[in-house]
């Protein structure tokens, strides 16, 4: 799996990584117990949060059950290194070759790791359509269902009772060496191609599956191996205490994880670490304080429930005043030092595909309404098609249906002998079919080469992505933003932006939903230029919607034209300038 990041960017997070754990290491070594205990606390919890970061931080959805997996990973790791003699007294109805298996602490994890990912398998499935905040409310059910599962399965988890004789054998240098695996393996996620697609998804699913990326399947990935991570966090913390419960793993510890999580940022490692660190030691004092503290000068009396006052209010205050997290969307690198990317050729861009695209009878019903009626229509490579048409008239909704955004209710749409009208969103750009949008849908928080590698990366197989790339930002002129965040570009250099990223996709037709929207002059005309090119110099076939009537008609070859969801002419600008239909659409009557 290609990783995306400048390498120098990389090797120094590494590094920083492996440095700062051996720092925490080497300190708790020589410091004295109760601190190290703190550190080793710390680590643990370190790890579970770069686990809950990989999937909510990437994914942008806020997971209140990964608890659950770290619970399943203590008790599984628990029952195999717990010794046989004392299994078989305190749990006599295990099965047998569970109740005779003793094992290390490292076969242990490794098993542990394996089935919670195994969980995450059946979760990931279950959970597969869900969006947004339906999404974070299933991980909450899941973290009540697990709870209640280890309450209730007593012959296994002893229930609520306390889980006790398990080998205490997390010392300083497991927790680092576990920590630090976690933390490597989530910033090596973070810049791999699935981490670049589900970063891309969580900027906007609805752009990212229109250059390829299927956003489902990226989650889908990031939440079982955040769950292996998880449950190598829940390994570490059974063998630290030697005893636990479920309650362990419930709502209390879900709280101060996500603080950490929320308070330092959770889309980056760096964030992890600044909240780890932040509300680690906040917790410190606010503990001592809830026990009533002498300053000599004033007595502070004993108030329960301080810790939990105190950390509900830095989460307050940093959504309020900090809403990205201390760390903000960026790793420390990536402030501070200047990407430099390996240059690569750049690939001419040779469009796939040469069959024209079919829509036939297409209609979308939305309700009683029927934003599109049985409207058929062609586009062919090599030509300019413009779609025109009144608003409301259903230009947009056919768009989204030619591109697979929404399926007709009624109708087919083909593609030589291919059927296109069932096939998933992100497909469509392998079919030489890509997008863009009214509204831009750029991922702002990525910068402009990402916005185009992630759709070379998830186009071809990733075939040539970097010369693809290279090829595509020299034909739009962004070589010298390409390492800007795109959100902060002109509304003008977003458009081209957003060409740039559907044609490293290699399309053989481009559809363009009003590119010319909200640009000046000039900006119109370098637009117009750019989409000449394309067609003369590629033979890319362009479907333009747009309401400047003077754009669509310098630049189309064909003008369809639509009128409350039916299709009402067809032709050469000329011809449908002089259109009965046409002119009554959008002056009222004939005679006018």
């Amino acid at each position: 799996m290609e990783l995306t990041a400048p390498r120098m960017q990389l090797v120094a997070a590494l590094l920083a990584v492996l440095g700062f754990v051996l720092c925490l290491a080497v300190a708790g070594q020589i410091i004295g117990t109760s601190i190290q205990r703190t550190i080793i606390v710390f680590l643990i919890s370190l790890t579970a949060i770069a686990a809950m970061g990989l999937y909510s931080g990437n994914s942008g959805i806020l997971s209140f059950g990964h608890l659950s997996f770290m619970g399943i990973g203590a008790y599984a790791a628990a029952l195999l290194t717990l010794p046989a003699q004392l299994k078989s007294a305190t749990l006599p109805a295990l099965p047998e070759w569970l109740a005779t298996t003793q094992t290390g602490l490292l076969p242990a994890t490794v098993a542990a790791v394996v089935i919670s990912m195994a969980v995450a398998v059946v979760v990931g499935l279950a959970i597969w359509r869900l969006e947004g905040s339906a999404a974070t409310i299933s991980t909450l059910a899941l973290l009540i269902i697990t709870h209640g599962i280890l309450i209730g399965w007593r012959d296994v988890t002893r229930g609520a009772q306390t889980f006790f004789g398990v080998p205490r054998e997390t010392t300083i240098w497991v927790a680092a060496a576990g920590c630090l695996i976690a933390l490597v393996v989530v910033r090596l996620y973070r810049d791999s191609t699935s981490g670049l697609r589900l970063r891309a998804g969580r900027e906007n699913a609805i752009a990212a599956a229109a250059i390829g990326v299927n956003v489902r399947r990226e989650r889908f990935i990031a939440l079982v191996l955040s769950a292996g991570l998880m449950a190598l966090s829940g390994a570490l913390i059974a063998h630290f205490l030697g005893a636990f419960s479920p309650k362990k793993f419930y709502f209390t510890d879900t709280f101060f994880l996500l603080a950490m999580l929320i308070v330092g940022g959770m889309t980056t490692i760096t964030g992890a670490i600044l909240g780890a660190v932040v509300v680690t030691l906040i917790t410190e004092f606010l503990r001592r304080l809830e026990g009533g503290l002498d300053l000599g000068f004033v007595e502070i009396p004993q108030v329960f429930g301080t810790t939990q006052i105190g950390i509900g209010l830095l989460i307050l205050l940093a959504l309020v005043r900090r809403p990205e997290g201390l760390a903000g969307l960026k790793e420390w690198e990536e402030w501070l030092i200047t990407p430099h990317r390996s240059k690569a050729s750049p690939l001419p861009l040779s469009p796939a595909g040469t069959e024209p695209l079919e829509a036939k009878g297409v209609t979308k019903r939305f309700g009683g309404l029927a934003a599109t009626d049985q409207v058929s229509i062609t586009v062919k490579p090599g030509e300019i098609l413009g779609l025109i048409g009144p608003n409301g008239s259903g230009k947009t909704t056919l768009l989204n249906q030619l591109s697979g955004v929404l399926r007709p209710t009624d109708g087919e749409i083909t593609r030589g002998i291919s059927d296109l009208t069932r096939l998933p969103p992100h497909k469509f750009a392998d079919a030489g079919i890509a997008r863009t949008f009214q509204n831009i849908r750029l991922f702002p928080t990525l910068s402009v080469y990402q916005n185009v590698q992630a759709a070379a990366l998830s186009t071809q197989g990733g075939k040539n992505s970097r010369a693809r790339v290279a090829g595509a930002l020299t034909w739009l002129g962004l070589e010298q933003v390409a390492e800007l965040q795109a959100g902060t570009l002109s509304y003008g250099d977003q458009r081209r932006v957003e060409i740039a990223r559907a044609l490293v996709c290699q399309p053989s037709l481009i559809f363009l939903d009003e590119p010319a929207a909200g640009m000046n002059r000039d900006e119109t005309d370098a637009l117009m230029e750019t989409l000449r090119k394309l067609n003369s110099e590629l033979g890319i076939g362009i479907l333009l919607v747009d309401h400047d009537l003077g754009l669509i008609n310098a630049l189309c070859h064909r003008i369809t034209v639509l009128n409350e969801g039916k299709l009402i002419a067809e032709g050469t600008p000329e011809e449908v300038r002089k259109d009965p239909a046409v002119i009554e659409a959008y002056l009222g009557t004939s005679a006018t």
